[in-house]
């Protein structure tokens, strides 16, 4: 604990910005430009390397309509880049560019831009909605990734206590070992498969796509989930090979054994490693050293946990203090590579004390922080059992050894000849006088306390079945880590300016509900440029399926509560697909409450409000 609290303080004392996730750095045409003639291209430049996907371009017109756009590339060879062809012709006015691609830690990324050619249009086209993913997809995908943490933590930790551990009746670890493999290889396969859905954000029937599967394959994901399968593949022999060739001796283990074991979980981790946070950004090398160090030490504390409780619940004989003991020191080996390899990530992650309570990554990270503090007292806990356990046994194994007469050199006297008792090796008496004392200490408990073994290893079964709930819950929390944009990314992202919408507008969407099949949707609506004085509006409403959607009637307007102003009515008009107007005046700063009148039919409309600040 006192290492982590020096680390924290020398590591976060001089953290700086850096990138995690892929940020957009730069554009060509930049957002907001007026260029004299067409492009012909649109090219991004990004913080990291990234991947691109069919459809990762999206350029709409000045009537919002989608321009018809060439396949996209790397510029000039460069991974950090995406660049599209646009095609010759290009009317004068403003275009939005909407982008997705994927960024070197797996994550799909996005966002949005505009450009002028020759001049601004009098109202610029409003962004498409962001695709933030498929819920279906989102959810599979998710899921899988949890269940592939949970599985690889016990697959690897039940093997490392096969091996480590010894423990003699091993016959209680091949439910875990077995579970652990197929559930890693199902898990492998659903991310595998929900892949290329995951990234373009669509629904899981896309998946049978034959060219996106294709794309996806070739994709640093792709290759990292492929190479576990074959890895799996690898360590299903060498669990067989184990089981049919053991090494001499009841508890021992051969070197090949422990070399092919230790190769393959080294693999396994790298797969992790090779695909994720550590894979993008600063210090990939040395994050990438960690990240495999730390989830091995996961896997032999977490994994290591369950087979524990299984031996102590199901093996034919209670397992020996021994077997225990070595666990114990285990786990604490393994608790000391977390602490320090943990204490690195956050670091790299979080950038600044700020971040732990300013953003997702943080706050996640701080529940991850206090749950694996539960997880070190009750870890604490099974280890004062562990050593209780292992002084109460002792005793029984020295009992267990036979006694040497103190004459035992010579040939035994006659049978008066060691006084009253008999001979020297007879009778229990002359036994306990003759073997040195130091080898027979008193139990600790007493003669009360006869079965002073038996009750600590039922408090260290409890200890161990709480301390696995709560690792369980620990893993699950590390996903969603790994899901979250970490706040250096963020910080990152920020300082980039503007991505997901136009400059300096405000972008608000609206989900209605009107009661009716067909009456549900969405309003996206831009406020340009959000400030006090004249203001352009424009509205784009989307159905239920997320594509563009027409209506009757589409109504806004302003009040601001605090002044008694308003309501405003906006004027929207109907510009064909959209609904805009360009001289909304609010006169006040402060926070406006828009309220969205959405009429779907003659008799169907629905109300909705919500809150906007308005600057100076």
């Amino acid at each position: 604990m006192l290492l982590g609290a020096v680390l924290v303080l020398l590591l976060l004392g001089g953290a700086a910005p850096a990138s995690a996730h892929a940020a957009l750095r730069g554009s060509d045409p930049e957002d907001g430009s007026v260029v004299a003639s067409a492009p012909r291209h649109v090219t991004l430049t990004f913080t990291e390397s990234v991947g691109l996907l069919e459809d990762s371009f999206r350029v709409y017109g000045p009537d919002n309509r989608r321009v018809s756009l060439g396949e996209p590339r790397h510029a000039d060879g460069a991974s950090d880049t995406a660049r599209v062809g646009l095609p010759g012709g290009l009317a004068e006015g403003t275009y939005t560019v909407a982008w997705r691609v994927v960024s070197a830690d797996s994550h799909p990324v996005s966002g949005a831009f505009t450009f002028s050619v020759g001049k601004p249009s009098p109202t610029a086209p409003a962004v498409p909605a962001e695709r933030a993913g498929h819920p279906v997809t989102t959810s599979l995908y998710d899921t899988a990734r949890h269940l592939a943490y949970i599985a690889a933590a016990l697959l690897i930790g039940t093997a490392a206590f096969a091996a480590l551990c010894r423990p003699p009746d091993p016959a209680p670890l091949r439910l875990p070992l077995l579970t652990g493999w197929w559930t890693l290889l199902t898990a492998t396969v659903v991310l595998l498969v929900l892949r290329a859905p995951y990234e373009a954000g669509t629904a899981p029937g896309t998946a049978l796509d034959a060219s996106a599967a294709a794309r996806t394959l070739a994709g640093r994901p792709g290759t990292a989930l492929l190479t576990r399968l074959a890895l799996l593949l690898l360590t299903a022999a060498a669990l067989l090979w184990a089981s049919r060739r053991r090494a001499p001796g009841p508890d021992r283990v051969s070197r090949a054994h422990l070399a092919a074991g230790a190769a393959l979980s080294v693999g396994l981790a790298l797969t992790w490693a090779a695909a994720e946070h550590a894979s993008a950004g600063i210090q990939v090398p040395l994050a990438m050293t960690s990240s495999v160090l730390h989830l091995l030490a996961t896997a032999c504390w977490l994994g290591g946990l369950t087979a524990l409780l299984l031996t102590l619940y199901r093996a034919r004989t209670p397992p020996p203090a021994t077997t225990v003991a070595r666990f114990s020191r285990l786990a604490f080996a393994s608790v000391t590579v977390l602490v320090v390899t943990g204490v690195y990530q956050s670091w790299r992650g979080l950038g600044s004390w700020a971040a732990l309570t300013e953003t997702s990554y943080g706050r996640t990270l701080t529940v991850k922080l206090v749950v694996t503090a539960g997880l070190l007292l009750v870890a604490g806990l099974s280890r004062r059992w562990t050593a209780r356990l292992v002084t109460a046994e002792a005793p029984v194994a020295v009992a267990e050894r036979v006694p040497e007469p103190v004459g035992a050199a010579g040939p035994a006297g006659p049978a008066g000849a060691a006084g009253p008792a008999g001979a020297a090796g007879g009778g229990p008496e002359a036994g306990r006088r003759d073997t040195d004392p130091g080898e027979q200490p008193s139990p600790p408990d007493g003669p009360h306390d006869p079965d002073g073994p038996d009750r600590r290893r039922r408090a260290l079964r409890l200890s161990v079945l709480v301390e696995v709930a709560v690792g369980i819950v620990v893993l699950l929390v590390t996903t969603v880590l790994t899901g979250t944009l970490p706040a250096r990314a963020e910080a990152e992202a920020a300082g980039a300016g503007p991505v997901a919408g136009l400059p300096g507008a405000s972008v608000v969407t609206i989900p209605y509900d009107v009661g009716v099949p067909g009456g549900t949707g969405r309003v996206q609506i831009t406020l340009d440029p959000g400030r006090v004085g004249e203001n352009g509006v424009q509205a784009v409403v989307f159905g239920a399926d997320g594509s563009l959607t027409i209506i009757p009637e589409l109504r806004l307007s302003f009040t601001l509560a605090a002044r008694d102003i308003g309501p405003i009515d906006a004027g929207l008009t109907d510009r064909g697909g959209y609904w805009a107007t360009s001289d909304l005046d609010l006169p006040l700063e402060g926070t406006w409450t828009m309220k969205a009148t959405i009429r779907v039919s003659e008799l169907d409309q629905v109300s909705e409000s919500r809150q906007v600040r308005i600057t100076r």
